[in-house]
């Protein structure tokens, strides 16, 4: 089973859609193994109605938390008490794109953060990061965080418009392979990404 860990610079840089665009790409079953915030709906059926994948391709999450907030304190409010051993890389046929929440170091309960868990998965991340001004701090920030803990980088993909002294200065100060960049799409649908997806990304890069 091949495993693509999608992780952000931040909280709403993209990395759902770019998730979605990735495993609608290389035919990849999604996984979000913690959702925090339920009333808008979940990333989980975001994801579906973008694919119209297959229910048994979009797996369901070992938490889902009402409070859209950090896991852990979202987890304290919902009265939830997550377990690690829960939140194991679950078996699926074929490739496997798992998203995370947040940012690298959003911490899930106790001192455990996502770069932890991670780490404890021993599998590559793609960092998404947006290309607004703050980007080359945030992005170079966690791709220090992720390699302190052992985790490799497979490359970082940039969502939003063309900036490109930023995403070079980010590949050349961090040492990291640019995938890519997904444009901000006037309408979002299954057609758009993929198209989109195709144009700005190579599959093979992921597989």
């Amino acid at each position: 089973m091949s495993v693509i860990v999608v992780t952000g610079t931040d909280t709403d840089v993209g990395k759902t859609v770019f998730a979605a665009g990735l495993a609608g790409a290389i035919g990849a079953s999604y996984w979000k193994p913690v959702q925090a915030g339920t009333d808008d709906g979940t990333d989980r059926e975001r994801v579906a109605r973008l694919l119209g994948l297959p229910g048994d391709r979009i797996l369901p999450e070992a938490y889902a938390l009402a409070t859209p907030c950090s896991p852990h304190r979202a987890a304290a409010i919902d009265g939830v008490t997550i377990d690690l051993d829960r939140l194991a890389l679950p078996q699926v046929a074929g490739p496997l794109v798992v998203e995370g929440a947040g940012g690298v170091l959003v911490p899930i309960v106790g001192t455990t953060t996502f770069a932890d868990l991670f780490a404890r998965w021993g599998v590559p991340v793609v960092l998404v990061a947006r290309t607004a001004l703050g980007t080359i701090n945030h992005s170079l920030l966690s791709i220090e965080a992720l390699r302190a803990r052992g985790v490799a980088v497979r490359g970082i993909a940039f969502v939003g418009e063309s900036v490109p002294d930023s995403e070079a200065t980010i590949v050349r100060l961090g040492g990291v392979r640019r995938l890519g960049r997904l444009p901000h799409l006037d309408r979002l649908d299954a057609v758009t990404l993929a198209a989109a997806f195709a144009d700005h990304f190579d599959r093979n890069d992921f597989l």
